[in-house]
């Protein structure tokens, strides 16, 4: 088991990472690139980014232990 700070931190950089993402790929699909896409990527992942870091905190626990559920591994303490 990971510690609290290595969770939440890496939580940071994974919410970040697919924030970043997901709203350069919906924003091009939604706007085309041009330059009023560039100039939208930064707020809209400036705004996905928070909501992307709640929901990671909340899935996330829930993705592993259905993980380790379906792979029948027992956590170790």
């Amino acid at each position: 088991m990971e510690p609290k700070k290595v969770i939440i931190v890496a939580q940071l950089f994974i919410s970040g990472m697919m924030a970043l993402f997901m709203s350069g790929v919906m924003s091009v699909i939604h706007m085309g690139f041009s330059a009023a896409w560039l100039a939208q990527w930064g707020p809209n992942f400036l705004t996905a980014w928070p909501i992307a870091f709640v929901a990671s905190m909340v899935v996330g626990p829930i993705g592993f232990a259905l993980a380790r559920r379906v792979l029948r591994v027992e956590v170790i303490v």
